[in-house]
């Protein structure tokens, strides 16, 4: 069972939401709030498997809230996917970057709708190919290098490679391809690389790789 926690302070927007998730067998509301404080502390009482967060809230907003999901040992096991009407926005950016698993924009159909909390419950990156390239833009106009981060010494080869790949916006199975390995092993490689550099998900192993200089922003 999917155990998902919303939060968005429209409530009409959370009960359509709602009615859309609890008729699915395998999924269950366990929570709704309507800021990220409130939410913030739903999630400690019901360590959900996802909580889908709205960017913009009063009281603590959606950045703030993921950022301290992230931050919080006993949270490890919640997904954030964030909830907006924009798309790749400076918040949504900015919210990745908090620990985010992905987005999601509130005009998603139902069907797709229902996939991405699928995907997310499994601990798969939410962020398409051509997401995934958009976040890459972000860093060739204005990248942030910080230095070596934690674990870059400790990847192999191969593990090294994978992240290279995973930063350029290819999925698993265009690694896979790339690398003449089989899916399973490319999403071993990505697996064991995101635990190495403490990467919460695909999008913050995106974000490390441009940080840490393991990949060089290209020049326009």
């Amino acid at each position: 069972m999917i155990r998902v926690l919303l939060v968005d302070d429209q409530p009409l927007l959370r009960s359509g939401f709602r009615a859309l998730l609890d008729v699915e067998d395998d999924i269950e509301v366990v929570a709704e709030a309507a800021d990220g404080r409130e939410g913030l502390a739903l999630a400690r009482e019901h360590l959900p498997d996802i909580a889908l967060i709205d960017i913009q809230m009063p009281v603590l907003d959606g950045i703030e809230t993921t950022r301290r999901i992230a931050a919080d040992p006993a949270l490890a096991g919640v997904h954030v996917v964030i909830l907006t009407n924009y798309g790749l926005d400076e918040y949504v950016f900015n919210a990745l970057r908090a620990g985010a698993a992905g987005f999601l924009v509130k005009d998603i159909v139902p069907e797709d709708f229902l996939h991405a909390v699928r995907v997310a419950a499994r601990g798969d990156a939410l962020l398409a190919p051509s997401i995934t390239r958009k976040l890459i833009d972000r860093y060739v106009t204005e990248p942030s290098p910080t230095g070596a981060g934690p674990g870059l010494a400790g990847l192999t080869n191969r593990e090294r490679e994978t992240v290279v790949l995973v930063a350029q916006g290819l999925s698993n199975e265009q690694i896979a391809a790339r690398m003449v390995i089989s899916p399973l092993t490319a999403k071993t490689h990505v697996n064991r690389a995101m635990a190495k550099l403490h990467a919460r998900d695909r999008a913050q192993l995106v974000i490390l790789a441009y940080e840490s200089g393991l990949v060089a922003p290209r020049s326009r």
